[in-house]
């Protein structure tokens, strides 16, 4: 179990495990000129495995716990022995691997090519949680956009009319 406020990984130090999000949440970030760049959220199921691992390489973002966390650790030792006793689980690992990062260049392409509006409700549709969990301003970092562009935003959505979202995976 992890505090709120914990960070699990800094920017330089090499990070050999990966996690598995029980319970809490998690924000993944960078440190540029002084200022906290959100660049994922973590919540219950999720699964943080640093992008460095298999280079072995210091990482070069931050990992800190924005609730109490619980969370499963593992290696890639630990993988190895899973994997070489059920080896039917790695061509189900690979599947999942292959959804996931088909599924992130989606996200990516979306995202670099909407409309902070638009980021904010495709937030709000595929994860409506974490606006009851996060910071206001922390979302805004996420969304690319300062507090004041959020809440204008905010406001904007409350006196329009209904605006139908049309985002497929």
């Amino acid at each position: 179990m992890y505090k709120k406020g914990t960070i699990l990984l800094k920017e330089g130090q090499l990070l050999i495990v990966s996690y598995t999000l029980i319970k809490g949440c998690l924000k993944s970030y960078y440190m540029i000129a002084g200022e906290e760049i959100i660049t994922t959220f973590y919540i219950e199921k999720d699964t943080f495995f640093p992008s460095r691992l298999q280079s072995k390489k210091p990482s070069l973002h931050y990992l800190a716990c924005l609730e109490d966390c619980l969370v499963s650790i593992s290696t890639p030792e630990m993988e190895q022995i899973m994997l070489e006793k059920f080896p039917r689980f790695e061509k189900l690992c690979l599947l999942s691997a292959e959804e996931k990062l088909a599924r992130i260049q989606v996200e990516f392409d979306e995202f670099k090519t909407s409309t902070p509006e638009d980021r904010y409700l495709k937030l709000l549709e595929t994860k409506p949680e974490l606006f009851q969990r996060i910071p206001q301003y922390l979302i805004a970092s996420y969304l690319g956009i300062k507090p004041e562009s959020l809440s204008r935003i905010r406001q904007r959505i409350i006196f329009k009319p209904e605006k139908k979202l049309s985002y497929s995976y």
